[in-house]
Parts: C-alpha cells; sequence; structure tokens
C-alpha cells in the first residue's frame, strides 16, 4: 500500500462475526498505522473483543476523514448510522454476499485504499452522496425520538399468525388502511433491499424518492406507491394488535394502537466513496448475474 505525504484520519468499522474482515483490517491498521496515518475502529462499531483491538484506539467516526467498512451491506449501515450525519465518506470493503453499497472485495482491499489517499487530484475517485429518510416516532409511552435510514423503515406485525392494521396519510390526507404482514418506506437505495422482496420496484440510487410498499397485505391492492421527495407519510397502529418499528434491519421499538410513524427525506446524507463511473445498471446485472441477450 503506498501513500502521499499528506496524513489522514481513518475510522473502521468491522463485522464482528466475520474473521476474514477481522484479518483484512488488522492487516490495513498495521500498514495505515505504520505510515504514519491516524487509525481506529468506532467504539459501537468492533463489537467487543477481537483481533482489532491491541492496535490502535476505540473512539467515535466523527472527526475520521474517512470512514472504511468491512463486512457487507449491514456493516455498511452500521457506519451511517454511527456516523450519525456527519459528512464523512464511507469506503465499503466486501466480505459479505451482494454488498450492493460496497466498492471492492476483500482482495482489492490495499488497492482502493492507495487509490483514495492519493487524493481526489487525481481522479480515481469521487464522492456520491445517498438520499435518506427522517423517522420521526411518536408513542404515548415515550413521546417522540428521531432518527435516519439509508434503506428502508418497516411498520411491521409484531406476532406471527396475525396481520397488523395500519393507516397511511400523505401530506395529512387519509390514503388508505392496510391489514398486512407490514408496510415499507424505501429510499431508492433500499429499493434492492427489504422493498425488493416484497415486489418493490427497483429504483436507480440517483433518484430521490419514498417507495410505500405493503408487506403481503389482505387487499387486493398491493403495489408500491412511489411518492415526491417533497411528500411527507404517516403510518398510524389503527387495531389492538402491536408493530414492530424497524429501521435499517435494527428493531428500535414496539408500537400500540394510536402510535405513528411519519417519514420525510432527510435534509442529511449518507457519502459513498466511488472509484470511476460504473453505472449503477451494470452493478445490478454483476450482482443479480443477470446474461447478455
Amino acid at each position: 500500500m503506498t501513500h502521499t505525504a499528506t496524513m489522514h484520519s481513518i475510522g473502521m468499522v468491522v463485522h464482528h462475526l466475520r474473521a476474514d474482515a477481522h484479518r483484512a483490517a488488522a492487516e490495513i491498521a498495521r500498514d495505515l498505522t505504520a505510515a504514519g496515518h491516524d487509525v481506529w475502529v468506532d467504539a459501537e462499531g468492533h463489537g467487543g473483543s477481537s483481533p482489532l483491538d491491541p492496535l490502535y484506539d476505540v473512539r467515535p467516526l466523527a472527526g475520521a476523514d474517512l470512514v472504511v467498512s468491512l463486512g457487507g451491506d449491514g456493516t455498511v449501515l452500521r457506519a451511517v448510522h454511527l456516523l450519525a450525519g456527519a459528512e464523512v465518506p464511507i469506503l465499503g470493503i466486501n466480505s459479505g454476499r451482494l454488498g450492493y453499497l460496497t466498492q471492492a472485495e476483500l482482495s482489492d482491499a490495499n488497492t482502493v485504499i492507495s487509490r483514495y489517499l492519493a487524493g481526489p487530484e487525481t481522479g480515481m475517485w469521487s464522492v456520491e452522496e445517498r438520499m435518506m429518510i427522517e423517522v420521526v416516532v411518536t408513542t404515548a409511552a415515550s413521546g417522540a425520538s428521531v432518527h435516519h435510514v439509508l434503506n428502508e423503515v418497516v411498520v411491521e406485525k409484531l406476532h406471527s399468525g396475525n396481520t397488523v392494521d395500519l393507516r397511511v396519510d400523505i401530506d395529512d390526507i387519509a390514503f388508505t388502511s392496510f391489514a398486512t404482514d407490514g408496510l415499507i418506506v424505501a429510499t431508492p437505495t433500499g429499493s434492492t433491499a427489504y422493498s425488493l422482496s416484497a415486489r418493490g420496484p427497483i429504483v436507480s440510487p440517483r433518484h430521490r424518492a419514498m417507495l410505500l410498499t405493503p408487506v403481503a397485505p389482505h387487499m387486493l391492492f398491493d403495489r408500491t406507491v412511489v411518492l415526491d421527495p417533497s411528500e411527507r407519510v404517516d403510518i398510524t397502529v389503527a387495531g389492538d394488535r402491536p408493530a414492530a418499528l424497524v429501521a435499517d434491519g435494527t428493531v428500535m421499538c414496539e408500537l400500540q394502537h394510536g402510535d405513528t410513524v411519519t417519514c420525510c427525506p432527510a435534509d442529511i446524507s449518507a457519502r459513498f466513496v466511488r472509484f470511476g463511473d460504473r453505472p449503477y445498471h451494470q452493478i445490478l446485472k454483476a450482482k443479480f448475474g443477470l446474461q447478455d441477450r
């Protein structure tokens, strides 16, 4: 790994269950530290004791020039949440499966990090911004709380064997009610996540929109509604059966009758290091193994 004379502050988030990611992170940390860069792992992002612990400090990601994520898409999402809106780009290194949000495999980690350290003036990389959703959760028990998601927020049934009754309002105007397994509000980035499994459309991440997708609704209307980024969605638990709120794969809280989840585009973005100008549809083609016809 070669570097310029400029020293960088680099935070790392590593999948705590993937031994190959930990080995790669340890190697990267040793190399970067030997070159004079300031390297650390996030206090919440390393999953406890690991081969990384003796190598560098454990502290928050804020203040880093770059965050290196080693794992899969879930690890990238964790890095986004740990940054909490800080304008720090993330470089995703894949040791997972699909890796939509990552830029390189573990075998290429040293190469892409060296390209980044060479500086933006080389033209080898750029920073891409992705839309996020602001989620305001209002419950009788806890009042209001605010969260930000990159992929999706899901309001879903708490217990198997039942549906949950959810009322949807768009810009304070009643839309409809669903007896359903759940409702997904996704970003274009999240269109290839849970929303896709629920038959939602694939949307270019350059687009700005919110996708409202029902999960196994007990009604004939089961299509995704694509909303303008200026619109707001309120999802209210309308029946007596409780629901769960899940944000980017993390269970946030339980919702009771009358509790509301409000979704609108956030004024913060996730930032990713990108190399070259590989069109998204080509990434999609590669990840799904699509053939030329």
